[in-house]
């Protein structure tokens, strides 16, 4: 009988196309997940989407192929605001790794000097998968992140949203006492260009120095696969806007959200050849030295490794 919750993988995506230039040692992969076994691990209730797993063993197969040495861990939101899943692999992985967290009321300062001791070093608010995309919502919750996060110099705010928001909540973030910093491409659509609007708010908070951006997940933003032609001027506006602000990340394992889908079934991950995307990094910063930048300089200032 087909087990509905059985692996439609036999493994989370591994890269196929080999890495073509030096990376430079202590590169950071600064957008990754971990995906446990469901009986230590249990999924949120209020989950959109109920992945594949993917293991510590397959992530740190993965970053040998990509020859990097530190990666972040990002809490998804199929754990709501249980850490437990993200912060037992940044235990596992040791001072190599952090993690960014998700909060709620119901976390104390206590649980957070904890976290922080654990290798966490932001609260993620993920706006875009949960499907909010109100801007006085969007402008609450940051505001309720920042309170918790200001006392707190190493940590910072990761968002993950779209330019109408980032719009919205621009003077917020240019007046935030901690680091903002927005994933995947900030939202931008590779198909309308760098004039599409709320762009150039993103380049101008990254002018700015309160902001950075993750060129992570290029195939969430581009529909010109796999070269990701019509992402390249984004990637490329944001290094010119502010190379001491963009940091780079797989998105792995690559988990997607099916509307529509029963959470009862498993969502099967996107297989992204990361070898692949990591070589782009060379063509958006074809520089070595800003290129050190992106992978190695600004994710050990946002971290703190």
């Amino acid at each position: 009988m087909f087990d509905r919750y059985a692996p439609l993988y036999a493994s989370a995506s591994q890269p196929s196309t080999p890495v073509d230039f030096d990376v430079p040692r202590g590169a950071c992969d600064c957008h990754t997940h971990i995906f446990g076994d469901p009986q230590k691990f249990p999924w949120a209730a209020g989950r959109v989407y109920t992945p594949e797993p993917a293991s510590i063993a397959e992530m740190r197969s993965l970053h040998r192929a990509l020859h990097t040495d530190r990666v972040v861990i990002v809490q998804p939101t199929v754990y709501g605001t249980d850490n437990s899943c993200t912060l037992n692999a940044v235990k596992q992985l040791g001072p190599s790794a952090r993690a960014i967290v998700a909060i709620d009321d119901k976390i104390s300062d206590a649980d957070l000097d904890r976290m922080h001791q654990g290798g966490a070093r932001g609260i993620r608010l993920n706006l875009e998968t949960a499907g909010q995309f109100d801007p006085a919502m969007a402008h609450q919750r940051l505001e309720k992140a920042i309170g918790r996060a200001k006392n707190r110099p190493d940590w910072h705010i990761e968002i993950y949203t779209r330019l109408t928001v980032i719009e919205a909540i621009k003077d917020q973030v240019l007046a935030s006492p901690v680091p903002v910093s927005f994933d995947h491409f900030g939202g931008a659509q590779g198909a309308l260009g760098v004039s599409q609007p709320g762009f150039d708010t993103l380049c101008g908070l990254l002018k700015s120095g309160r902001a950075y951006v993750k060129v992570s997940a290029p195939y969430r933003s581009s529909k010109q696969p796999p070269d990701y032609a019509d992402a390249a001027p984004l990637a490329k506006a944001f290094i010119a806007a502010n190379p001491d602000r963009v940091i780079w990340g797989t998105d792995w394992p690559h988990p997607q959200q099916i509307p529509g889908r029963p959470i009862s079934e498993i969502t099967p991950l996107y297989q992204i050849d990361d070898g692949h995307d990591l070589n782009m990094v060379a063509l958006w910063a074809p520089d070595p030295a800003v290129r050190r930048k992106v992978l190695v300089d600004n994710p050990t200032k946002l971290y703190g490794f």
